[in-house]
């Protein structure tokens, strides 16, 4: 099991020594968790002094990552990842999710996946919602007539796959219940 409170070393100045603003860094659909389980959560964090980013904006579909979550995901010692029934249906989900993992294989980022009422199964085979979900983002891709931007939904959708099989793969949390 991993213990958050490690990261953040008792204060805050820690991190910062380590080039890390963060400890934590929240990844989670909005609609499904943000005024329950990540607030929750986020409140629980705070309150063990562990230095967390909580992005408080809903970003629409479509819209490439704004650079300050960009930053705040590398500047982060650690990622919790809340699958939950809509989290594929956001691009920008989807879009974090790759960078935090690329983080994850280029240096010590600790990635924690909580599977929020889904089964780890849906994420891994793309099944349930979470098949639902790359199915629209296959069709809007194949529906895209620029070849150019249909070859680069294909790559991100290609990404998004293996994102989505390696973060189910990852020992986390089962948040059914809670």
């Amino acid at each position: 099991m991993v213990v958050l409170s490690e990261f953040s070393g008792g204060s805050s100045s820690s991190s910062s020594t380590h080039d890390h603003r963060y400890d934590v860094f929240l990844n989670f659909r909005g609609v499904d968790t943000r005024k329950s389980f990540t607030n929750h959560l986020y409140n629980a964090l705070i309150h063990a002094n562990i230095t967390t980013f909580l992005d408080d904006e809903e970003i629409e579909t479509g819209e490439d990552l704004k650079p300050d979550l960009e930053s705040a995901i590398k500047a982060s010692r650690a990622s919790v990842v809340i699958l939950s029934e809509n989290y594929a249906i956001s691009t920008w989900c989807l879009d974090e999710l790759v960078l935090i993992l690329e983080q994850r294989m280029k240096s010590n980022h600790v990635v924690i996946p909580i599977f929020y009422h889904i089964e780890p199964t849906h994420v891994r085979n793309q099944e349930n919602s979470f098949g639902d979900a790359m199915a629209k983002h296959r069709q809007k891709m194949e529906a895209e007539t620029n070849s150019n931007k249909r070859s680069k939904l294909a790559q991100k959708m290609e990404k998004w796959y293996k994102a989505l099989v390696e973060v189910a793969g990852l020992k986390g949390k089962d948040a059914n219940g809670r």
